[in-house]
């Protein structure tokens, strides 16, 4: 696998139901690649990820991870899901813990991670004292404290209000940007897959399948008013169509 992180080769998902999340589905991800994937409700995104996690088994096909891929994974869910006993600190330490590292590095990890969130001045908070958007970087401190090599996130802004959700985008970005992680990012928003990603997949509905596979062509440094130019504008509208096209297919397959 030189020179690839993520291989997807075939890959098609059935749930014990009979029903068919996943046609056969191929691409690669090279190491340190952003890719976002975009698409209907319901067209396999958030299982193709959970694929990826070894969380589900697929029907058929290989899904092949790079061995530093491999032993260094992280998921980021769409819920925070942190232990309400416990504070930020300890929170976000919980990896390490799980993985025996000693006590002061698993804090003082810990406290790196939470600091390159903005959070340092709330880590002995507990999640009912944080904002949803606070919550979200601390579950993406918890995800980045193991220094993961790929790094998969699950619509995990989609519930935030926009200004906070954009400014979770850049944080992410300048995190990726630092660390070099490989990252697929399941999102709805077309404008956040634009912003954040080098490449973006779009599904189509159930059986999932990939409809386009994009270069995104904007600069590698992305401020905040890159969301308001031509060149961003030009970058969206494509997949907008293609998602367009798609969602009428839908409407008219579901008229008698």
């Amino acid at each position: 696998m030189n020179g690839i992180a993520v291989k997807i080769a075939g890959v098609e998902r059935v749930f014990p139901n009979g029903v068919r999340a996943l046609s056969p589905i191929s691409f690669d991800v090279a190491p340190g690649e952003f890719v976002a994937i975009v698409g209907p409700s319901g067209c396999g995104k958030s299982t193709l990820l959970r694929l990826i996690a070894k969380l589900d088994p697929p029907q058929a096909g290989e899904i092949a991870l790079a061995p530093d891929e491999s032993g260094r994974l992280a998921f980021v869910f769409q819920d925070a899901q942190l232990l309400p006993w416990r504070n930020v600190l300890r929170n976000v330490a919980v990896p390490l813990e799980l993985m025996h590292v000693g006590t002061q590095e698993c804090l003082k990890a810990a406290r790196d991670a939470i600091a390159q969130v903005g959070l340092g001045d709330a880590a002995e908070r507990y999640p009912n004292q944080l904002s949803g958007g606070m919550k979200m970087r601390v579950s993406l401190a918890r995800a980045m404290v193991t220094r993961p090599r790929l790094l998969l996130m699950d619509e995990p802004f989609a519930a935030l209000d926009e200004i906070t959700r954009q400014r979770l985008d850049e944080q992410l970005l300048a995190l990726w940007s630092t660390h070099g992680t490989t990252v697929l990012f399941v999102t709805h928003s077309i404008a956040e897959a634009v912003f954040l990603s080098q490449r973006v997949i779009v599904m189509s509905r159930r059986p999932g399948r990939i409809l386009l596979d994009r270069k995104i062509d904007l600069p590698a440094a992305r401020a905040a008013n890159l969301r308001s130019s031509a060149e961003f504008a030009a970058q969206t509208k494509d997949l907008f169509e293609v998602l367009r096209q798609e969602s009428e297919a839908i409407a008219d397959g579901e008229k008698p």
